[in-house]
């Protein structure tokens, strides 16, 4: 059993990792962008010239116009995608309310009463555009409704924890911003994986401030060039400065552009993303495997770590229970969930981590806790608590001294 420090973190150990198996002939469920979005005013605006800040008052609701994006809560809600460790640019800036920049727009995104989601751009210069980005980057060309109905109907303990944290998407972030942060993430916390995410994005444009946070769009690769190992080390990164700057420096000695070369990964099979991202200074399988399911279109890349593989023990391989976890191993826990899953494993794998987090535990059910965990769950939980107070301290502390 892992310590409460390290489960709150939801630390990801760097572990050796399989080549991931091949893709299983399953049905395709992405889907049209215009059978999903409304028609969207031509009219355009830029609200650069003109900013609309979130009001920071208990009346900010009624102040703001919310868009609705006609999405219900089994298809996204806002608490099961964004705290779970797949971005670390977006905050929670009000009640099921969150803010996070979209390339160059700055959005927040609201649960509304009756399930649907609502959306505000503070800044951009097309509505249209940054509505376009924002399902895409939400991933709705893909339907939970309709891949989850495979994993429940093929796993009886998914559909338990399904009926309790639907709405958990997996999301389809620029591939850039997904590399650099999960890079930062090796061996390492969310406190400080996004301490570090915030110091890099800030090298990026400014777009305006949500709920006494700054938000920045992503530096590019040349901003990213001007950044040297010394100055990332002197912010903390560690040996991690060394890697980012390789990795940028390779980025842009590929030809034909890195962000090309990136968007190209979309195309590929798993293991050739795989094989190419781990050529990356930094990069190791595991590394890879996030940011193929998290940006690359990979949906049944599984990045295995402890977590992933005392999920696999108990629930799909118990046979590997108590094994060490070599690359032989790893290579049985992917395959496990390729075979259970299908083609979008990965989505399958997230919610089963989620459902492992101590900040969901709370809201299932005791039947479906490991039945060791049981025992210490509850301790977990407090400690949790406790560390959420003293970090709303430090926020409320942080917007007096700003105001």
């Amino acid at each position: 059993m892992q310590s409460p420090r390290s489960i709150l973190s939801m630390k990801r150990p760097k572990t050796p990792s399989p080549p991931p198996p091949s893709t299983p002939p399953t049905p395709q469920h992405r889907q049209s962008f215009a059978k999903l979005i409304n028609p969207i005013s031509n009219k355009r605006r830029n609200i650069l010239q003109n900013p609309q800040p979130l009001p920071s008052s208990s009346s900010a609701d009624a102040a703001i116009k919310w868009k609705p994006l006609k999405i219900n809560k089994s298809e996204l809600y806002l608490p099961l995608t964004f705290p779970t460790g797949q971005t670390f640019r977006w905050r929670n800036t009000g009640p099921l309310q969150y803010t996070g920049p979209i390339g160059p727009h700055l959005v927040s995104l609201k649960q509304l009463e009756g399930n649907d989601v609502g959306y505000y751009c503070h800044f951009t210069d097309s509505d249209e555009t940054a509505r376009l980005n924002l399902f895409d980057f939400l991933n709705m060309g893909i339907s939970l409704n309709e891949i989850w109905s495979v994993f429940k109907a093929s796993d009886e303990r998914f559909a338990e924890l399904a009926m309790y944290l639907e709405g958990a998407r997996v999301l389809r972030q620029d591939p850039l911003e997904c590399l650099i942060q999960f890079i930062c993430s090796s061996n390492n916390n969310i406190q400080r994986i996004t301490k570090m995410v915030d110091f890099i994005s800030s090298k990026g444009k400014f777009l305006g401030n949500v709920g006494g946070f700054d938000f920045f769009e992503f530096p590019t690769l040349d901003k990213l060039a001007l950044v040297s190992e010394a100055e990332l080390r002197e912010a903390g990164f560690g040996y991690r400065a060394k890697y980012i700057v390789g990795t940028v420096a390779a980025l842009q000695s590929k030809s034909g552009g890195g962000m090309e070369w990136l968007a190209s990964l979309r195309k590929s099979d798993l293991q050739g993303a795989i094989t190419g991202l781990s050529t990356l200074p930094g990069v190791g399988p595991k590394v890879a495997a996030c940011v193929a399911l998290f940006s690359l279109d990979q949906h049944h890349a599984i990045p295995v770590d402890t977590h992933v593989w005392q999920i696999a023990t108990r629930y799909l391989i118990p046979e590997l229970a108590g094994t060490t976890l070599t690359p032989r191993v790893c290579s049985r826990v992917a395959d496990a969930f390729v075979s259970k899953y299908g083609k979008y494993a990965g989505w399958a794998q997230t919610l089963l981590f989620i459902s492992e987090l101590p900040s969901q535990k709370s809201i299932l059910p005791s039947s479906l806790w490991n039945t060791v965990e049981k025992s210490e769950i509850k301790l977990q939980i407090e400690v949790q608590e406790i560390q959420e107070t003293k970090e709303n301290r430090r926020s409320k502390k942080k917007k007096m001294t700003v105001k």
